[in-house]
This record gives structure tokens, C-alpha cells and sequence, in this order.
């Protein structure tokens, strides 16, 4: 007697793209509660159930993707820095590979000070918001430090380029140069000038530059 078999269906592929966006857009949302929340209340009168409520999520949530309070800091500065939350370091995105591969000293400068411009008008509430946690948790300390040690680096990479492209003036060596970019590039001479005097981020950027050029460079242009 013949027997009636059902055929085998194909075993579904899990697609798991839908949970990583979604999964992506509630830590979008929770950093972003959490600078509002900060810049309204402090660091340290924040806690992480009120992020959790502000963002529509639980708290257990907001611990699985962060660890801590100061976890979530470092992230809310990283993609504050970067400009989104995509894994690219800022070494290898375009700003800075254009920085790199232009052989111009002027043309250099420009391009770092319109990029730091952009970044500084995104960073200087954060920077202000990491200063004083960093006053009263060893944490925030810790990404305080962080955070100047980041500067310093990107000035040292900026100086190296400067002197490789054989455009600084002479005598100049890349420590000196390092520290003028690192002093004249300061998110507090930022917040001076545009957060105190009402400078345009593009009256700031063409200071910047103008400054660093006649400062460092063999020929300012």
C-alpha cells in the first residue's frame, strides 16, 4: 500500500539583520537619552534607570549593552566623536585619509581644522559633561584621561604628516609642532571663541588655520 509522505521542507535560514537594526536603534537611543539627560541633570545625578525610562527600555537592557554607567560614557563619546556609532576607527575614515594623502601643508591644516571644527561643535556640551563627572568618579577620571590622550595622539599623527611632507618651517621639530597644534586646537579655545565671543565654526576653522600655517609651516600660503 503506497503511503502518502510529506516532503521535507527547507529548514528556514535565520535572518538575523531585522534584530541587529533593531538592536542598533535602542542603543542609538539610549546614548541619546543619556547625553540629554546628562546635560540636563550631570553625570552624577543621572542613574541608569533613568535612562532606561527615558529611552523606553528596561534597565537590564541598558546594563547588557554598556556594563556601566561609565561604559556607556565612553561609547556616548566615541560615537559623539565619530559622528555615528559605525565600528571605523576615526584614523581610517575619509577626514582623515584626506588629511593624509594630500601632499600640501596648507591644504593639510585645512582639512584637519574643518574636520576638528565639526567635531568640536558635536563634543564641547559632552567635554564639559566628562570634565565634571571626571572631578567625582574614578571612572570618569579614567575616560577623562582618555579623552586628552586621543588629542594628543591625533596631534602627534597631524605633526608627523606635516614633517614627512617636508612643509614644516625649518628648524621645527615634530614635538613642537605637536604641542602648538595640540594648544591652538584645544576644544577650550573652541568654546572661548564660539561658545563666549559668538564666533562661527567657519570664522574659528579659518583662524585656526591661518594661525597654524603661520606658525608651523615653511611656506603659509
Amino acid at each position: 500500500m503506497e503511503q502518502n509522505v510529506d516532503p521535507v521542507k527547507p529548514r528556514r535560514r535565520y535572518d538575523a539583520s531585522q534584530r541587529r537594526a533593531q538592536a542598533r536603534a535602542t542603543r542609538r537611543a539610549v546614548l541619546a537619552t543619556a547625553g540629554q539627560l546628562f546635560a540636563d541633570h550631570g553625570y552624577q545625578r543621572t542613574s541608569m534607570k533613568d535612562i532606561a525610562a527615558g529611552a523606553g527600555v528596561s534597565v537590564e537592557t541598558v546594563y547588557g549593552y554598556f556594563g556601566t554607567k561609565a561604559g556607556l560614557l565612553k561609547e556616548l563619546l566615541d560615537v559623539t566623536v565619530a559622528g555615528d556609532d559605525a565600528p571605523i576607527p576615526v584614523p581610517d575614515r575619509a577626514p582623515a585619509q584626506a588629511v593624509e594623502a594630500t601632499p600640501d601643508g596648507r591644504t593639510k591644516l585645512a582639512l584637519y581644522a574643518a574636520f576638528l571644527a565639526t567635531v568640536q561643535a558635536r563634543l564641547a556640551p559632552l567635554y564639559l559633561i566628562i570634565r565634571g563627572a571626571a572631578e567625582g568618579d574614578r571612572d570618569a577620571a579614567d575616560l577623562w584621561a582618555e579623552l586628552g590622550a586621543q588629542k594628543l595622539a591625533g596631534m602627534t599623527m597631524l605633526a608627523r604628516h606635516l614633517a614627512d611632507a617636508g612643509v614644516l618651517a625649518p628648524g621645527r621639530s615634530v614635538e613642537e609642532t605637536r604641542d602648538e597644534l595640540w594648544a591652538l586646537g584645544a576644544i577650550e579655545v573652541y568654546e572661548l571663541l564660539v561658545g563666549q565671543r559668538g564666533w562661527s565654526p567657519d570664522r574659528y576653522r579659518d583662524w585656526l588655520v591661518d594661525v597654524w600655517a603661520n606658525r608651523l609651516l615653511a611656506e603659509p600660503g
